[in-house]
């Protein structure tokens, strides 16, 4: 079913974005920075992505 292969490419579409938000902060990103190439706000972001030693 179509619906099917839609929920599909969203669960890898987050995946894609989680790594690849991962590798921008380990390449010296800042949360400015990813929220910007997101379309989000730094907030929002980083509330998803942030691991619990970044938000201290």
């Amino acid at each position: 079913m179509a619906l099917t292969a839609v929920a599909e490419l969203r669960r890898r579409a987050q995946r894609l974005e989680a790594f690849q938000v991962h590798r921008a902060r380990l390449h010296g990103s800042s949360w400015t920075q990813i929220a910007a190439a997101l379309g989000v706000s730094k907030q929002a972001v980083h509330r998803k992505y942030a691991s619990p030693g970044d938000r201290a």
